[in-house]
């Protein structure tokens, strides 16, 4: 009997074409090698499993941190990503400003969007904890006590901070918490003397400048410290020119097509256009903006739109008494950016949210791919460090609560990477 079972057992092998081997005159069966998962693969699932089961029982905080890890150890395993881009630091609120100080201290800012943020303007330290600056007090507003807190002195809806590469740190304070209504006498922009880490100035902006539906999205300041240049992302869309040495302010372009969202423009994230719960396509206006180094040209344009303007800056500091040497100038077609920077070679940095990716328009017009990756959610803000390094924010609009029922990543990440030569 087992010499007949063993015969079939041969004759089967045969039939299916499994190797069957001839030892001392007798065949003998070859068994299959076992297919063996690869380990790292097989470790990193398991441990992203762990934390999402031991996700179930716990605080909603807690919940959260380990479900985003988790999220975070898939992405590595099943997205799209890039060694180049460097991981500095995660946060347990949604960024979108990054600046570098000329002596590498590195900044961020949480807007007070879909949730009341502990923290608006912080400092990343070495070891990527944050510390609010330039104090707790600056930082105490809350909305649930904002007939207690003056928002003058305090922090309402920060959506950017910017270093001079002179001692001084710029907050852009558009005080419209989840980009809604203007706080009455919130909209400013904020000095911070870096060395002293105390504030210096603030510069209140009157409704005629900053009314109840704008939003101050973003801040070039000058080389020589004369002037600061903002777009207007809010109603309608718009330039601010801001004299740093008088205080006065002016409005530019604002309502003009150039700072306006392109209504033929869709947003598209994750293969598909974005939307609202209601159906409703983000219709985002003045938003990018970049000033080159030699303080001369001012670049623009809409989130919602491909096309890039620009500026003389000695015509927006004329604008106030000679509008119509305002001219701006379509500079290239593109697609819809959130960030922009200028680096010293004049190229231009665009974060492009359809592919999780970075890319560079040269002088001649022409867009070059820099990098992709799954972990780069909605690339923000650039900002780049004394030694050239380029950081860029993963804020993660596409999986907030505008565009869903809930949130549903939270893996708010600083990233950085070397730029190319």
């Amino acid at each position: 009997m087992l010499r007949l079972g063993r015969s079939r057992e041969i004759n089967e092998a045969k039939r299916r074409n499994l190797k069957v081997k001839t030892k001392f005159g007798t065949e003998i069966l070859q068994k299959e090698p076992m297919m063996v998962p690869n380990a790292s693969l097989v470790s990193r699932l398991a441990v992203a499993g762990a934390f999402i089961s031991l996700a179930q029982p716990a605080s909603a905080q807690t919940s959260d941190k380990l479900t985003n890890k988790a999220k975070e150890l898939v992405a590595s395993i099943t997205g799209q990503t890039d060694e180049r881009l460097q991981k500095v630091a995660t946060f347990d609120h949604q960024p979108t400003g990054v600046t570098v100080s000329e002596d590498g201290r590195i900044f961020v800012n949480f807007p007070r969007w879909s949730e009341d943020v502990p923290v608006s303007v912080a400092e990343v330290m070495t070891d990527g904890s944050i510390k609010p600056y330039p104090n707790n007090e600056w930082n105490a507003w809350r909305n649930a006590k904002m007939s207690e807190i003056s928002p003058k002195d305090h922090f309402v809806t920060v959506q950017s901070v910017v270093a001079d590469q002179k001692s001084s740190l710029w907050v852009v304070d558009p005080a419209a918490p989840n980009s809604e209504k203007t706080v009455k006498d919130g909209p400013k922009l904020v000095q911070v003397d870096l060395k002293t880490n105390a504030v210096k100035k603030v510069y209140p902006f009157s409704p005629d400048v900053a009314g109840p539906a704008s939003y101050l999205n973003d801040v070039r300041i000058a080389p020589d410290r004369a002037f600061a240049y903002f777009t207007d992302s809010g109603i309608p869309g718009g330039l601010v020119v801001l004299d740093l040495r008088s205080g006065r302010a002016w409005r530019v372009l604002s309502g003009d097509p150039s700072t306006q969202a392109e209504k033929d423009v869709i947003v598209e994230t994750d293969g598909k256009p974005l939307r609202r719960p209601d159906g409703r396509q983000p219709q985002f206006n003045a938003d990018s903006i970049a000033l080159t180094p030699d303080g001369k040209t001012l670049y623009w344009k809409a989130l919602t739109g491909k096309t890039m303007y620009r500026l003389p800056t000695d015509a927006l500091q004329k604008a106030e008494t000679d509008p119509n040497a305002v001219r701006p100038e379509k500079v290239a077609e593109t697609e819809p950016t959130d960030g922009l920077w200028i680096d010293q070679q004049n190229r231009i940095y665009l974060s492009t949210m359809a592919n999780n990716g970075i890319k560079i328009l040269g002088a001649d017009g022409t867009v070059t791919p820099v990098l992709e990756d799954s972990r780069l959610r909605w690339p923000d803000t650039f900002a780049q460090g004394p030694d050239g390094t380029m950081y860029v924010t993963a804020s993660h609009i596409q999986d907030s609560p505008w565009f869903n029922q809930a949130w549903t990543d939270k893996n708010f990440t600083l990233f950085r990477f070397a730029p190319p030569n």
